[in-house]
């Protein structure tokens, strides 16, 4: 049975290293994982972007990728993130072989290596697997803390991967808040052999708070310095108050958003049900889908939510340090999952760091039941009960195992592999704006300063300087009275390209303005702007300065 799991889980690396090596198409990877070091090559450093929000968030990952981007290489990035996962198969294999058995610790590491998210994430230049990990490792040393008498050494080093979690994704904060209290709850619910010590145990707390705090603090000195904001962009009017109380930033597409929670938001934004709303911590679960904002943007597995409750069957019966153990990954994952709710929007990365905790609960659920069927007397009986566990541990493997095949379909890796799908080709395919920026990088000035208009904020491809729009352009519109003071207004922005992507920049601005607004734009398009390129609805244009 070993050298069976063993040979999965080999079949399921090759296939990610397969799979990943192809250029990056993913959005996020396009947007900020890759563009935002990127910049930082060309520049030099590490410098302030504010047209990019997301460029203030934490960056210990991101930071990673920039030693194979100074080499040319942005595949190996993924890699490095894949790396992650594994790091984090291996907590969950060596936690599980301690406490069950090494056969129990090699499924553990099977399943959630497999589940689609982590597959997902294993082949994109993301950062979730680092913030996966980093929360998993600290988690897992309270646990040791708690069960190995409160060793100070063990506290300190788990706040440390605390503070790296926050330090990759602003999502750490959450489990920063809830590990900080769960300090001083296990020290003083578990510290056998002494009476409860309130400030003893809030002590604890409060040593296990400032070392993470300490290691997240250059990101929070950083953003302070720019923004006056240790962790902008969250809570920026909790640090920077506006000055009128209106509804929040004009957004690209003009249109005014107010802040929704997040049953409020799906309600209106997806015409969601009530009873549909009450379901979402379920659903979760079951109606995952890539690239489906409405179906939380990633696929998890079914089982996750099913197997982890057999795991408190017969609970009492096992040795008290398990059963603790049990229930704290169980409130972890709870806790986690309904901080998610306090969002407006739900995706199955933002909650990615509850699904080790539940992986473990559910091989403890597989566990109890080989056990309970060990139990049956008949000899018969006891031999089909075994053939059903098996296949309901067989039909958790195959749900991953089907979502892997249809990742080969989707990625297509191997015309690219076997040389008769060029790298352009091979981008092309899924990046419709690549040509464009192919030929801005091959033809434009180096002076060359372009403003995206509903490009979706990919910039990495495209080696000349240029600003993502955020709504500027809607802005000067609104105050211009010519298509010369659009025309000045985009002069002094130092912008003299624009790149846009068509169907959507004609239907918003007729969406958008008035008549006499639209016909100033089109007006100012017209005279000033010359179409370089144009593919496959992008197009390129440099704005004519010297007619005006």
């Amino acid at each position: 049975m070993k050298i069976f799991l063993l040979g999965l889980l080999a079949v399921l690396f090759v296939s990610i290293v397969i799979l990943s090596i192809v250029p990056p198409v993913s959005k996020d990877a396009l947007v900020h994982h890759l563009a935002v070091p990127k910049l930082y090559l060309d520049n030099g450093g590490m410098y302030e972007i504010p047209f990019m929000p997301f460029s203030y968030n934490p960056m210990n990952l991101d930071l990673l990728y920039l030693i194979p981007l100074h080499y040319g290489n942005d595949i190996i990035p993924k890699f490095i993130h894949f790396f992650f996962a594994l790091l984090t198969g291996w907590l969950i294999f060596d936690y599980l072989k301690r406490r069950i058995s090494t056969m129990y610790g090699l499924i553990g590491a099977l399943f959630f290596l497999s589940i689609p998210i982590i597959v997902k994430l294993s082949i994109t230049v993301y950062v979730d697997l680092g913030l996966i990990f980093f929360s998993t490792a600290s988690l897992f040393l309270l646990l040791s803390w708690m069960k190995n008498g409160f060793r100070m050494r063990t506290l300190v080093f788990s706040a440390v991967l605390c503070g790296l979690a926050m330090g990759t994704k602003y999502n750490g904060l959450v489990i920063f808040f809830l590990l900080t209290l769960f300090v001083p709850f296990l020290h003083s619910r578990y510290n056998q052999g002494r009476s409860p010590d309130f400030f003893r145990s809030a002590g604890q707390g409060l040593v296990f708070f400032f070392i993470a705090l300490l290691i997240f603090s250059p990101w929070m000195i950083r953003n302070y310095k720019w923004k006056n904001n240790p962790i902008y962009p969250l809570y920026d009017n909790w640090f920077n108050p506006p000055k009128e109380l209106t509804t929040k930033a004009i957004a690209q597409d003009g249109i005014k958003k107010q802040s929704h929670g997040l049953f409020t938001y799906r309600s209106i934004i997806y015409h969601e049900k009530w009873w549909q709303l009450m379901l979402l911590p379920a659903r979760i679960f079951f109606q995952g889908k890539d690239g489906n904002p409405q179906y939380f943007d990633g696929k998890l597995n079914p089982f996750l939510l099913f197997l982890p409750f057999l795991a408190f069957f017969r609970v009492r019966e096992g040795p008290a340090s398990i059963r603790n153990e049990k229930m704290i990954l169980l409130a972890f994952s709870v806790l986690f999952l309904g901080f998610a709710f306090f969002s407006q929007v739900v995706r199955v990365r933002y909650i990615s760091p509850i699904i080790p905790p539940l992986v473990i609960l559910s091989v403890f659920g597989i566990r109890q039941m080989f056990q309970k069927v060990g139990e049956i007397h008949s000899q018969n009986w006891r031999r089909v009960a075994t053939a059903l566990v098996f296949g309901l541990v067989a039909v958790a493997l195959g749900i991953n195992g089907l979502y892997i095949y249809g990742q080969f379909k989707e990625v297509d890796p191997f015309g690219f592999l076997n040389g008769s799908v060029s790298r352009d080709e091979y981008i092309d395919k899924y990046r419709f704006e690549y040509p464009v920026m192919r030929h801005i990088n091959r033809n434009l000035p180096h002076d060359a300063k372009i403003l995206f208009v509903f490009i979706g904020k990919r910039g990495y491809y495209c080696d000349k300087e240029y600003q993502l729009d955020n709504g500027s352009l809607y802005k000067i519109v609104k105050r211009s009275d010519s298509p010369e003071q659009i025309l000045s207004e985009l002069k002094n922005m130092g912008i003299n390209h624009l790149l846009i992507r068509y169907d959507l920049f004609d239907k918003w601005k007729k969406d958008i303005f008035n008549d006499k607004k639209l016909y100033i734009l089109n007006q100012f398009m017209l005279r000033y702007c010359r179409m370089l390129f144009f593919k496959w609805g992008y197009g390129v244009s440099q704005i004519n300065y010297i007619s005006s």
